[in-house]
C-alpha cells in the first residue's frame, strides 16, 4: 500500500503546484489556458509522434490482448458518456471528455511503475505495445466523437487534418522508415517537448481545481472513477483469463493497465474543447486517490504482491 501511494504521490504533488500557484496568485488567470494550448498543440502531439516513430510493432498481431483491453475502454466509454447525457444532462464535447475520462488510463506516472514491479521484464513487451497505441487510439476517438457531431464528412476531414493530435499520430506513423537515419538534434528537441506534457498537464488540472472546485459535484466524477477503477479492470481480467489464451503476464499487464486512473489527456480534452472540465478534473483527481486501494485490490486478485 505505501508503495502504491509514494508511486501516485508525484502526481498530486504536481496537482498542488498548480492549485497552489494560482490560489496565492503565482500563476495569472489566463496561466492554465496558455499551458494546455501549449501541452494540446505542441508537446502531446510530440510525445504521439516519438511514441509512433518508435514503437516496435509485432509482426503478428496479438489479437486476443487487443480486443480485451480495448473491449473494457469501449464499454466504459459507452457507459460514461450514456449516463452523463442520459442521468446529468451533460451534452457535447462534455459527455465525450466523461467518456474519455471513464477510458483512458494514466500510464506514465502510475501504471509504467507499478506494472514492471509487479510483473518485471516479462511484463515490458505487453506494456510497451499498449503503451504504443493506447494514448493514439482514445486520442483518436475523442476527436472523432467531438468532431463528427453534425458535420459534413468534408467538414470532419478538414478539422481532422488540422487537428495538432492528429497530425501527431500521422507524422509519427510516417516517419517510422526514417527513425534509423534521423538526426540527434530532431530526437533531442522532439524528447524534451514531449517530457513536459505530463508535468505541465497536471499543472495545468491543478489550475483547472482551483478555478472550477466540485462544481460538478461527486456524483458524476465518482461514478466515472468507478467506470476506470472497477468496471474497465474486471471486463479485461475476465476476457483476457476466461476467454483468450495469453500468457499470464501479458494479461496481468492488461489487467493493470486498465486499474490505472483516469488520465490526464481527458482533461486536455475538455479544456480544448472548453466543455466538461470541472468533471475530467474532478475525476482525475479522484480517482487516482482511490486507485491506491483499488490497484492492491486487482494485485490480489492477480496473485501479485504488491
Amino acid at each position: 500500500m505505501l508503495a502504491l501511494f509514494l508511486t501516485v504521490l508525484p502526481v498530486f504533488v504536481l496537482i498542488s503546484v498548480g492549485y497552489a500557484g494560482r490560489r496565492l496568485s503565482i500563476l495569472g488567470p489566463r496561466t492554465g489556458d496558455g499551458l494546455s494550448d501549449y501541452v494540446f498543440t505542441l508537446a502531446v502531439p510530440c510525445l504521439l509522434f516519438r511514441t509512433l516513430a518508435r514503437a516496435e510493432i509485432p509482426a503478428v498481431q496479438p489479437w486476443g490482448y487487443w480486443i480485451a483491453y480495448f473491449t473494457g475502454v469501449a464499454v466504459c466509454w459507452a457507459l460514461a458518456m450514456l449516463v452523463a447525457s442520459r442521468v446529468f444532462r451533460r451534452s457535447g464535447p462534455a459527455t465525450v471528455a466523461c467518456g474519455f475520462a471513464a477510458a483512458q488510463s494514466n500510464t506514465v506516472l502510475v501504471g509504467i511503475p507499478v506494472i514492471l514491479k509487479a510483473f518485471g521484464e516479462a511484463g515490458a513487451v505487453p506494456l510497451a505495445l499498449l503503451l504504443a497505441v493506447h494514448l493514439p487510439v482514445t486520442m483518436t476517438a475523442a476527436t472523432l466523437l467531438a468532431e463528427g457531431r453534425g458535420a459534413s464528412p468534408a467538414v470532419i476531414l478538414r478539422k481532422l487534418a488540422t487537428h495538432p493530435i492528429i497530425i501527431g499520430i500521422i507524422l509519427g506513423s510516417l516517419f517510422r522508415p526514417l527513425v534509423p537515419v534521423a538526426p540527434d538534434v530532431l530526437w533531442t528537441v522532439v524528447d524534451g517537448l514531449a517530457a513536459t506534457a505530463v508535468p505541465c498537464a497536471l499543472i495545468c488540472l491543478g489550475i483547472a481545481l482551483h478555478s472550477y472546485g466540485l462544481e460538478s459535484g461527486l456524483k458524476l466524477p465518482a461514478i466515472l472513477s468507478a467506470l476506470k477503477l472497477l468496471l474497465h479492470p474486471l471486463i479485461v481480467f475476465l476476457l483476457a483469463t476466461r476467454v483468450f489464451d495469453m500468457p499470464p503476464a501479458w494479461s496481468g499487464v492488461a489487467v493493470m493497465f486498465a486499474a490505472c486512473p483516469c488520465g490526464i489527456n481527458a482533461y486536455l480534452f475538455a479544456e480544448r474543447y472548453k466543455e466538461g472540465m470541472a468533471e475530467a478534473s474532478t475525476a482525475i483527481a479522484l480517482s487516482t486517490l482511490l486507485s491506491v486501494g483499488t490497484m492492491v485490490i486487482w494485485l490480489a486478485v492477480l496473485g501479485v504482491r504488491p
